[in-house]
């Protein structure tokens, strides 16, 4: 019988294949087991392959890749409408936008605010002053604005005035009106608030509002405004605010070349 004989370190990489296995496949398993139960439901399972990764590959869900993290799902956002409950104060009869109040397509009045005091909304009251029909007088100390009518009577409004300092009177005339108007800050305002754009478009958030009656040649205006709640205050750089709602309203009824008396 010949003999054979067989090289000793083939033998020992033999025998210690087993043991090599024993010490580390198990701490791979377990790593691989623990990490799948602490997250089970964040991962999707990668697609299969052909199992030419061996052990290792069968360990990492078949593949040899790490697990891929799941798309999350996409919800569509829901839109809530500010004036749900309350539309009609903007729109009465729950005119279409751009129509009866004459908001541009899109374009949504003030939000939700402070209620302001109900004194100061419009109302018709008499009237036996000495201006004539067609006139607008501005009650500074009250807060007030009348546009005179016939038959001894006027419609009244609330109106935000000039906070103290900024108060003035006089008489002026309408000289140009617009709608929705851009604001351009007067050199006098950004020195004492450089802070403030040199140019804001018209829309709901400009602070001259829907519609702007501008005074003579003086940087005063009869406007709407974006702080509805500041009606009955004293709070402008002189200027004369109205609610959106209610300076559309005079707007319709002043032509150019009427008469305002500030007293």
């Amino acid at each position: 019988m010949s003999r054979h004989t067989i090289p000793l370190a083939f033998i020992s990489v033999f025998v210690a294949a087993p043991a090599a296995a024993q010490t580390y496949a198990p701490q791979i398993y377990s790593q691989q087991v623990q990490a799948q139960s602490q997250a089970p439901a964040r991962y999707a399972a990668a697609p299969r392959r052909e199992m030419g990764g061996g052990f290792i590959e069968f360990l990492f869900n078949g593949t040899g890749e790490p697990p891929r993290q799941a798309r999350p799902s996409y919800r569509v956002p829901q839109y809530i409408d500010p004036y749900q409950g309350r539309r009609h104060e903007v729109e009465p009869e729950l005119a279409p936008r751009g129509s009866a109040l004459g908001y541009p397509q899109g374009m949504q009045a003030e939000p939700a605010r402070p209620s302001m005091d109900p004194r100061f909304l419009p109302q018709v009251v008499s009237y036996d002053g000495k201006h004539a029909p067609g006139t607008v007088v501005i009650d500074t100390p009250n807060k007030f604005l009348y546009y005179v009518e016939e038959g001894g009577r006027a419609k009244r409004y609330g109106i935000g005035v000039g906070r103290p300092g900024f108060t003035w009177a006089g008489v002026k005339s309408v000289t140009r009106k617009a709608e929705w108007p851009d604001w351009v800050p007067p050199p006098e305002m950004l020195q004492r608030r450089p802070d403030l754009p040199r140019h804001m478009a018209g829309g709901p958030d400009n602070p001259l509002g829907a519609r702007a009656m501008y005074l003579g040649s003086s940087l005063y205006r009869i406007h709407g405004s974006n702080e509805p709640w500041t009606i009955g205050t004293a709070v402008s750089s002189g200027c004369i605010r109205m609610r959106n709602e209610d300076v559309i309203d005079l707007y319709s009824r002043v032509k150019v070349g009427t008469k305002v008396v500030v007293i």
